[in-house]
């Protein structure tokens, strides 16, 4: 009941905050359009055309410490985390991280379950749990993923998406310490997600760690594995961005209106 009242304060304050600035996803194409017939030609029209999914301007208030921010986390990463991750990969064979990936994507079953059944997408969310139940037996808990293989997809949601979904608005963007890019609407929903992640320690039976210290070091393998199988990738993102916040910034407001979207 104590997460329960808190989701709907944070819910009923972003409602109110998602109203200044930024308009919701859904509405969003309506309003560019309507702005977009109101005031120009039709000999623009053409051209605007391949314009129809950009986003608004984001609405950063915080941009002086969320360039700090971004900063600190580029040097964590270059400099501590991905030497880290290379030690680990060049440790562990890439099939054993493989199959740990494999594990903690099945242990977010019950984030993408619950965040599916509360978008009403229920069709999706029997075959989530059709996936968990085949993974966690023949996949032998989930170190195998042979629901993919058999053609049960994926369906990714979590209560950052939720929210947007019914209309919340992404606030103001913020940078999180060591996670990155984020809004307040997302770090709300992370919140939640994390609340009732079978890998971390908030008191619910099912979780594995049974204590806030067992669920940092659940913590670190997961993202220091999934870094492993990553590597590269955020230089070869980063290196021709002419302003490295702006850049990452845009891209993950973008990414994410996208995806409350599908």
């Amino acid at each position: 009941m104590r997460y329960l009242s808190l989701i709907f304060i944070l819910f009923f304050l972003m409602t109110g905050c998602s109203s200044k600035n930024i308009s919701t996803p859904h509405t969003k194409k309506n309003i560019i359009a309507t702005e977009q017939n109101s005031t120009q030609t039709s000999e623009d029209d053409e051209f605007d055309d391949e314009f129809d999914d950009e986003t608004k301007e984001v609405f950063d208030p915080l941009e002086g410490y969320n360039r700090v921010m971004t900063n600190i986390n580029d040097k964590i990463y270059l400099y501590a985390f991905n030497p880290i991750s290379k030690g680990y990969a060049f440790v562990i064979p890439k099939p054993v991280r493989v199959g740990v990936s494999n594990a903690f994507e099945n242990l977010k079953f019950p984030i993408r379950f619950v965040n599916n059944i509360l978008q009403l997408k229920f069709d999706h969310s029997i075959k989530e749990l059709g996936r968990f139940m085949v993974n966690s037996t023949v996949g032998v808990l989930g170190l195998f993923d042979v629901a993919t293989k058999a053609g049960i997809k994926r369906y990714d949601e979590d209560f950052g998406q939720t929210l947007g979904y019914w209309g919340v608005g992404s606030g103001f963007h913020i940078v999180l310490p060591f996670l990155g890019p984020s809004n307040l609407r997302d770090t709300i929903g992370l919140a939640v997600d994390t609340a009732i992640s079978p890998r971390t320690h908030s008191g619910l039976e099912y979780q594995i760690p049974k204590n806030n210290l067992e669920s940092l070091g659940y913590a670190s393998l997961y993202y220091t594995n999934k870094n492993s199988l990553h590597l590269g990738e955020y230089e070869n993102l980063k290196k021709d961005a002419l302003d490295v916040y702006t850049f990452f910034r845009d891209a993950y407001e973008q990414k994410r209106a996208k995806e409350i979207l599908e």
